[in-house]
Parts: structure tokens; sequence; C-alpha cells
């Protein structure tokens, strides 16, 4: 069995994000059909259609595209900002879908998984993420939809998963995504 590269994008830059140990967890709980890597966003100019347009793109995009192009799927991992999605995230998004008919995100399958301190864990950047991946073509996974509540208690100082309850729902959610990636590729 072939194994297919994930690429995991995470909408944080904070050091001790939850959203980043959101996505080490993932990563620990993979099925062996699915390798997950994350991607890291820090260092991606802000995006500005000038610099493809006059063929000064900056070598972090062309890195990036070319990277994220090679993943066979993609899973966003995600905090929620002022009910949408981090600039850092939106950014990587926009950076992958140019130049305009090169986006590396097309045709992808792809989930989304929001985290956050709060009790809604994060369902308004969730929707709003998805929105903006369905418009890129992406095939998002519907369900099951992941909505991380009240992280702060949901690890260790290590950064370690500690809440029984969430291990089993992500693992749900890893088999699912597996099987979505997996299903999906047949069909590309």
């Amino acid at each position: 069995m072939e194994i297919k590269k994930i690429g995991v994008y995470v909408g944080s830059l904070r050091k001790e994000s939850f959203s980043k140990k959101t996505a080490k967890v993932l990563a620990q709980m993979a099925p062996s059909s699915i390798e997950l890597e994350i991607v890291d966003l820090a260092d991606l100019e802000m995006f500005n259609q000038d610099f493809d347009d006059g063929g000064r793109t900056p070598v972090s995009w062309t890195n990036f595209r070319e990277r994220t192009g090679k993943f066979d799927a993609f899973l966003f991992v995600t905090p929620e900002y002022n009910r949408s999605v981090p600039a850092v995230l939106k950014n990587a998004i926009d950076i992958g879908s140019r130049p305009y008919g090169h986006s590396v995100w097309n045709g992808k399958p792809a989930a989304v998984i929001s985290v956050s301190p709060g009790l809604l864990g994060g369902f308004g950047a969730n929707n709003h993420l998805r929105q903006t991946l369905m418009f890129l073509n992406i095939a998002v996974m519907a369900q099951p939809e992941a909505y991380i509540a009240n992280a702060a208690t949901l690890f260790d100082e290590k950064g370690a998963l500690i809440n029984d309850n969430s291990r089993e729902f992500l693992q749900k959610f890893m088999d699912s995504f597996e099987e979505w990636v997996n299903t999906h590729s047949l069909i590309r």
C-alpha cells in the first residue's frame, strides 16, 4: 500500500499554540497509510499579486508552492481569531492558489480541525475556512466535523494529550480522514 503524504497547515505561530499541539498529536495518531508533515508558515511573505506579475516571486513562495504541490492531501488545524482564520493561514492559502490557474490545492482532499480554549471550539474559523477551501476546489471532508473546545485543559506541560475523550474523538477523526484520502485518491 502506498503511503499518502499529508501536508499539515497550522494557523498559529505561537510557540505554545494549542493548534500546534493538536497537529503533533494527530501526526502521532495517523494510521499507517498516511504520513503527516507539518509545514512551517512563519517565513512566508505576505501575498501581493505584483510579485508574481512582475517576475519577483519570493523564494519562500516558490518553495512553499513546490512543497505543497507534492502532497496527496491536506490537513488544516487552526485557532479562531475574530470568528475567522488567522492571517498566517489565509496568506498561505492565497500563496498556494496563485498564479491563477496553477493552484497547488486544486482537486485534492483535505480536512479541517479548529482548536480553541473557548467553548465554541473555533466554530466560526472552521466554517469560514471550509468555505474558502471549497472555493479552491479542495475536497473537504464533511464528517466528522472537528471543533476542539477547552483546549487549555487537554494537554499537559509537555504538550501531551491528557483527555481520553478527546483522544478517542481525534483517533476516529484520523481514521475517517484516512478513509477520505484513500477513497478520494481512487477517483482522482
